[in-house]
Order: structure tokens, then sequence, then C-alpha cells
């Protein structure tokens, strides 16, 4: 991809748009029907839509997209803060002003004299002036709850790495995947599924993708990113496996495993995504 030179100084004309969104939001609340009615709780399950949007435009790199996406997730952003100024709450030069006394409270190595030459000691030095915030008593406390397992299980160990618990090697890591790998197969190790535990084999996978999650952190893998690679993969080859298997006459449901995978395989080197291609290079 063609790296483009920085955009001139726009501020004016950023600062300009800016309040043109505020301005359109303003009316849409007070003359559409639809924005009339909205709340925070009826905009909720839409922002996480939006932001799944963005991720995806992200992943595919495609920056037409991420513009686009990036504009819905602003809206809605400024749309909490109409709302919350409705009621005298507060609004959204309360939000941004907020923002930018937290981010010059947790850079002191920027507004103030402290030092941090790495990005480990920024990390670090985040997370403990996250603990001299009001409410924040624990280095995991500011998890979300509602984070999808396997993102809450990145966040957690990061947060515990900046708080100094980790391992020291990656090779520990790796030793530690072993041996979650090895717990797991003695509780799947059953030569009758009845007698296999549930609980306990669940409670086993669980250390075992958790243990996973922290290689990849060690290897500098985003596991997030990678699961959804290959999920995209997967899916870009089964499509192609159904759609070629009915132009050449075939019911998906009558084809044999074997069948299947002939079409698997050819999927697999006529198919290859972008970033295959580029993994190859």
């Amino acid at each position: 991809m063609e790296t483009q030179q920085p955009m001139p100084n726009r501020r004016a004309e950023q600062l300009t748009a800016f309040g043109r969104l505020l301005d359109v939001l303003d009316r849409l609340r007070a003359e559409c029907p639809w924005d009339k009615k909205q709340t925070m709780q009826t905009l909720r399950h839409l922002t996480i839509e939006e932001t799944y949007e963005l991720s995806d435009a992200i992943l595919r790199d495609d920056l037409a997209d991420v513009k686009k996406e990036l504009g819905d997730v602003m809206l809605h952003l400024t749309f909490y803060a109409k709302i919350a100024s409705e009621t005298g709450r507060f609004d959204i030069a309360d939000v941004l002003n907020a923002q930018c006394e937290k981010l010059i409270f947790r850079h002191p190595h920027i507004y103030g004299d402290a030092v941090a030459n790495t990005e480990e000691d920024v990390k670090r030095n985040w997370e403990q002036l996250k603990l001299q915030e009001k409410g924040n008593s624990s280095v995991l406390g500011g998890v979300p709850t509602s984070l999808p397992a396997l993102v809450k299980a990145m966040r957690i160990q990061e947060k515990a790495r900046g708080a100094g618990f980790d391992w020291e090697k990656q090779e520990q890591v790796w030793e530690k995947v072993q041996e979650e790998l090895g717990e797991f197969g003695v509780e799947y190790a059953h030569t009758d599924p009845t007698q296999l535990d549930q609980e306990r084999a669940a409670a086993e996978f669980g250390d075992l993708l958790f243990s996973l999650v922290n290689f990849a952190r060690f290897a500098g893998i985003n596991p997030e990113e990678a699961l959804e690679r290959t999920n995209r993969k997967f899916i870009q080859r089964f499509q192609y496996l159904e759609s070629e298997s009915a132009r050449e006459g075939h019911r998906l449901a009558e084809m044999s495993l074997a069948q299947m995978d002939t079409y698997w395989e050819r999927a697999k080197k006529l198919n290859l995504t972008e970033q295959e291609k580029e993994d190859r290079k």
C-alpha cells in the first residue's frame, strides 16, 4: 500500500466540521421522529454493531470504509453526549475536557517530570496512575465485564503485566501451554464420551485457551485478529466449496466428506486471500 504524505494543518477545518456535526445532530434531535425517540439504552446495541463494522474495515485495511465507519461511531458518541446534555448531566465539552485531563494525568513523562523511556514503562505508569483515580481499587477493575472472553483475556493479561505480574521468558509461557494441553488431554482421554466430566473438561479447556492467549501476547500476535483471519479464511473456502459443488451438480447434503475435501483442497490452491498471498512472499 502506498504511503501518503501527511495532510497539511487543517485544525480550523476540523473544528468547523465537528461543530457542523453537532449542529446537524441538534436539528435531527429536534425534528426527526426517529432521532427524537432515541435513548442511551436504544442506541447501545447499535453502537456495538457500528464498532464491529469499524473493526471489520480495519481488518480489511479498507481505509474508505474506515473513514465511513469512524463517522458512524463519532455520531453515536456525540449522540450520547447530546442526550445527557438535555437533562443537564454533561455535554460534549465536558466529555472532551475530562478526556484531555485524563490523558495529561496519565502521561506525566510528557506533561510532568516522570521518566518513561520504553513502551513498557508507559504501560506500567498508566496502570499505577489508574489505581490512584477515584473508584479504582484493583488493577483489573477497569476490564469491562461484557467484553468478549478472548478480548477480555488479552486485557487481563496486559493489565497484570503493567503491574509487574508476568512471565519472564516466552519459553516459560510455551511450557505452560504444553502443561495445560496435557491437563486437558487427561480430562478428555476417555474411550467412552459419556464418562467425560464436562465441567472439568471445560475448565481445563479454558485454562488452555488462556495460556495460548498469553503465548500469543509474548509472540507479538493479537489472538483476536489471528482468529478472525482464520474465520474469514474458513468462510471463503467453505463458500467456494458450496458454489463449486453446486455448479458441478452436487448437493452438499449428499456429498461424502472425501468429496467435500476435494473442493476444500481446490479452494486452498485457487482462492488464497490477499493476506495469504502477502504471507507467502
